[in-house]
């Protein structure tokens, strides 16, 4: 599991980094959603769930594999 957050969606409102803090914080000039920790360690998964519900703007997501991620 990989967590991807849109810093131009986020409203600021801090639901993710109160539910999953070790996953997610805040920039502190601009309020929005920083990523921590992605891939998240396995007993922050659910914390990351209820993040991603907590969302009101739905700023961040839950992908199973990277785009960017190339095989060699």
């Amino acid at each position: 599991m990989f967590v991807e957050a849109n810093p131009e969606r986020c409203c600021g409102a801090g639901m993710c980094a109160l539910a999953a803090p070790e996953v997610f914080g805040q920039d502190e000039e601009a309020g929005t959603v920083l990523v921590l920790a992605s891939p998240p360690d396995v007993e922050h998964w659910e914390a990351v769930q209820d993040a991603v519900q907590l969302c009101p703007s739905g700023a961040i997501r839950i992908v199973m594999s990277r785009v960017d991620e190339q095989p060699i």
